[in-house]
Parts: structure tokens; C-alpha cells; sequence
């Protein structure tokens, strides 16, 4: 085989005629055309001196027939064919950019042979999708990747069927976990809605004057109907977070989901607070720690953050800005440069005119209200330079702020129509069993053979192996 190779271009080889076979679109090329641009794969071919480097370049050859095999597009295969003929290589809009990269990259055919008539709308499309690969990008978490969420949901709830009382418990567990599920799903939502609502009113209303009571020390107790509510709400919540944990399906995941974290930071201050003052007393004799033990108290608010398991929109609104870290931070670094710029002229004009404009320092509030565009008028000034200074602050701040907005909103409107789908999916995943897993194997098997059958069809004999046989014309 190799000395037939060796011998298979003469010295005349540019009169020479070979056959390119191309997915059974089957066309001849002069080898004198291929010599023009030896560096492409088929211009490659004329330096092969061995069978190895041949079928490097090509997945089947014949030699007596001298027609090589590919087993790539042969609709693409008609541009490379122009492209050998007139040295020009257009585009084919029926394939996306990638694919028409990839396919060029095989063929060895660079990019500036693109036509002119081509050439600006190819690389425009190539342009628009790197943006969109770069949204892409900032849409997946920096910290960590995870699979698709709906087969991530699907597994988990195949897992009950390993458990003890499985149904039921997925049942329940999908009650709990999604509010559009079913009608006792819809009243447990309301009902954890209405506590959550109950809880944030009884600790502002415990923040009035008039609903306190103090005692003979002098300090402050719980009016006796807000502690009831206090110790209703508390136990709901125990209760709600207990009961995910005991009916989830992956108990380890259940502690690093957001939503679980919160409620467990919701009960956590209670129990801390209820346990300390047990063992230890009451705040005035606890020094410092009695100071921690209010900040805990006053941790009670993030339970407002719960609301978020019940709402799309609150949902909806972590995951893009979670995902939109890019964004918040280049508004965040036009923010500090316009505020340093814009506080370090206002010193400049007013520090003679002791109007709060004092240091740097204290101009850094100054700057950052008008910035925002909040504007709280107590630092203003009063020259014309600092009032140009502060015009142009707040022109500034009014450019800075809306840059990001539009990209900030469609990434919401983007998971929001996700989070809706994912709800959907979890609501039909719990209506409906699991296939079974021989229906599925036995078509895999169905599809493999079919496969193969197509592969045997497709894939030619190494006729140069195989003496008399010829392809048909």
C-alpha cells in the first residue's frame, strides 16, 4: 500500500484528476486547483508520501480510483468546492457561526477568503454571538456550576422511591415546596404568608412607646398578646423548617439552598436569645453580650426574606442579582470614581465657605447622595463653581445609574420566565410516575442498533484494500 501511494503522484500530478467523495456527493478536482493552496486538507493530500498521513486527512481512500472519503456535510462541501475554483469562499446561511467555524477549520480554509459580500455579515454574526455567549457567562454563578435544575429536580424526586413511604412523603414535599402545586399547597402558602406578615407587625409594633411595659428595673417587656403572637410565629416557623428537612429528598442539599438557610436564620435568634436568658439572666446583668443578644433580636427582620419561597418575582430578583455581579460592579466602580472626582472639586471650590464642605473626606456624602440622584439638601453649595460641580454630579449620577439598567432588566425578565418554567416542571413532575426503566433501556437498544445499521450503510470499504472492487459511478 505504501509503495502505491508513493507512486501515486507522478511528476505530472497538475494534469492529474482526483475524486472527492463527500458524504455520497461525489465531485472531481484537478490536482493543479489543489495545488493553490497547499495548506488546506485537500491541498495536503498531494505532499502524503504514506498510507498513515493519508488517512489523516481523509477517513477512507481508494487508490485505484484515486477518490478519498469524508464523512462531513456535503451540502458545505459545495462552497469548498467554489472556493477551489475561484479562490473565494462565501458563507452558508443555512449553518449557525460556530458550525460554519468549524466546518472551515476542517476543511483548513482560513477566514480572510471570505468574499467581501460575506465577510462583514460573517464576522457580525460572530460578533453579536460573542455578546451573547459573554451574557451567558455572567448569567452562571462564579463560584460554582450545577447541572440543569429541572433533571436536577427530577432526580431528586426519583430518590423517593427508595424511601420509606416515598409517595406520600413527595407528596408532601412538593405541597411544601411549591405554592402552585395543588390547592392544600396554595393554603399552606397563604397561611406561611399570613404568619410571616403577623411576625414583621408584632415586632413593629413592639418598637412603639405605647406597647411596652417596663418593670420595676427599668426594663422593657413584651406586651403579654404580642409575646403570644411572638411564640405562635416562632413555633410555625420551627415547624415549617423541621418538616422540609425531615420530607426533603437529599438531606445534605437541603443546608445549602438559599431559601432553606433563610429559614433556619429566621428561628436561629430566638432560640440563642430564649437560651441565654435562661442560663444567664436578663440583659442588663449580661454587659456586651446582653448588646449581642439584641442584635439578634433584631435579626427577627430577615424573616421578611421568607416571602421569597412564596414569591416568583423576590425569587427572581436574588437570582439576577446574584448573577449580574458584573453589572452591579461596574456601577459600583462609576459610582466611586464619579463620587472622588466630583467630591474632590466641590472641596476645591467650597472649603472657604463652611457649608460642610471640610474635607474630602466629608464631601464623599455630599457626592455620593447627589450621585444616587437622592439629593437630601443638607450639604449644599453655594459658589458658582461647586453649583457647576454639582450640576455636573448630578447629570453624571443620572448617566452612571441608568447604564446598567436595561441589561439588569432583561437578566430579571430572563429568570423570571425560567423560574416560571421551573415551577411548572415541578408541578408536572410530581403529577406524573417515572417511566419505566425497561421501556427506555429497550429503546436505547432500538437506537443503537439503528445506529449502527446506518454507520454500516454509510461508512464505505477500504476499496484500495480490497482488489476489484470499484465505486460505482
Amino acid at each position: 500500500m505504501v509503495n502505491k501511494t508513493l507512486n501515486y503522484w507522478g511528476p505530472s500530478f497538475e494534469e492529474d484528476v482526483i475524486n472527492i467523495n463527500v458524504g455520497g456527493l461525489r465531485r472531481r478536482l484537478s490536482s493543479s486547483a489543489l495545488s493553490k493552496f497547499p495548506d488546506t486538507r485537500l491541498g495536503r493530500l498531494l505532499s502524503c508520501d504514506s498510507e498513515e498521513s493519508i488517512l489523516q486527512l481523509c477517513d477512507d481512500y481508494d487508490v485505484s480510483a484515486r477518490e478519498f472519503y469524508f464523512d462531513r456535510n456535503p451540502g458545505f462541501f459545495l462552497y469548498v468546492l467554489h472556493f477551489y475554483q475561484t479562490g473565494k469562499l462565501h458563507v452558508m446561511e443555512e449553518l449557525c457561526v460556530f458550525s460554519f467555524c468549524q466546518e472551515i477549520e476542517y476543511w483548513g480554509i482560513n477566514e480572510f477568503f471570505l468574499d467581501s459580500c460575506c465577510s462583514y455579515r460573517y464576522h457580525e454574526r460572530k460578533l453579536e454571538s460573542r455578546h451573547h455567549n459573554w451574557d451567558e457567562e455572567s448569567e452562571v454563578s462564579s463560584v460554582d456550576t450545577s447541572p440543569d435544575e429541572i433533571s436536577d429536580i427530577n432526580h431528586d424526586l426519583l430518590r423517593y422511591s427508595t424511601l420509606r413511604c416515598g409517595n406520600l412523603r413527595k407528596r408532601l414535599w412538593l405541597t411544601m415546596e411549591n405554592p402552585g402545586y395543588s390547592i392544600p399547597s396554595k393554603l399552606f402558602s397563604f397561611v406561611s404568608i399570613s404568619v410571616v406578615l403577623v411576625s414583621i407587625a408584632t415586632m413593629c409594633i413592639h418598637s412603639m412607646p405605647e406597647y411596652q411595659e417596663v418593670d420595676e428595673n427599668g426594663n422593657v417587656l413584651d406586651e403579654p398578646i404580642l409575646h403570644k403572637l411572638e411564640y405562635f410565629c416562632i413555633s410555625w416557623f420551627t415547624f415549617e423548617v423541621s418538616s422540609r428537612l425531615l420530607l426533603s429528598p437529599n438531606p445534605r442539599k437541603f443546608f445549602t439552598h438559599p431559601l432553606n438557610l433563610i429559614d433556619i436564620v429566621s428561628v436561629l435568634p430566638f432560640y440563642f436569645t430564649l437560651l441565654v436568658d435562661v442560663t444567664m439572666g436578663s440583659d442588663s446583668e449580661l454587659g456586651n453580650l446582653g448588646k449581642v443578644v439584641q442584635v439578634f433580636r433584631l435579626m427577627r427582620i430577615f424573616r421578611v426574606l421568607k416571602l421569597a419561597r412564596h414569591s416568583t418575582g423576590l425569587r427572581s430578583l436574588g437570582a439576577t442579582l446574584k448573577h449580574s455581579y458584573r453589572e452591579v460592579g461596574i456601577l459600583l466602580l462609576y459610582l466611586a470614581v464619579g463620587v472622588s472626582v466630583f467630591s474632590g472639586v466641590a472641596y476645591t471650590a467650597e472649603k472657604e465657605e463652611d457649608v460642610g464642605f471640610d474635607t474630602i473626606p466629608a464631601c464623599w456624602w455630599w457626592g455620593t447622595v447627589s450621585m444616587t440622584t437622592v439629593g437630601y439638601g443638607d450639604v449644599v453649595p453655594v459658589t458658582v463653581a461647586g453649583k457647576l460641580a454639582a450640576s455636573g454630579c448630578i447629570l453624571g449620577g443620572i448617566l452612571v445609574v441608568a447604564l446598567p439598567i436595561t441589561i439588569i432588566f432583561n437578566k430579571f425578565s430572563h429568570f423570571y420566565r425560567k423560574q416560571k418554567a421551573l415551577e411548572a416542571a415541578v408541578r408536572n413532575s410530581g403529577k406524573k410516575e417515572p417511566e419505566e426503566g425497561g421501556s427506555t433501556s429497550s429503546h436505547d437498544r432500538d437506537s443503537e442498533a439503528l445506529s449502527d445499521t446506518s454507520l454500516d450503510r454509510a461508512s464505505p470499504d477500504r476499496r484500495g484494500l480490497t482488489p476489484g472492487a470499484g465505486p460505482s459511478p
